[in-house]
């Protein structure tokens, strides 16, 4: 059986982190009633590595934002 994981990532504006739980605590719940064995939001705040490209670039996020890996 092979495993694999799907996911994006997403800037969002600190300010609305508590808005955007709540609306991912929601889709979690679907994403697991069509059949996904886990569901899992990550928040990243020191995503900067020497010598690769950030998850702050990749999402093109801004100042005041933080990056999630959903």
């Amino acid at each position: 059986m092979a495993s694999y994981v799907d996911g994006f990532l997403i800037p969002v504006p600190k300010k609305n982190l508590a808005e955007y739980r709540r609306i991912s605590s929601k889709a979690g719940r679907i994403w697991m009633e069509f059949g996904a064995l886990q569901y899992i939001e990550s928040v990243g705040d020191d995503l900067k590595v020497k010598g690769m490209r950030s998850f702050q670039e990749a999402a093109d996020a801004r100042a005041g934002e933080v990056v999630l890996f959903s």
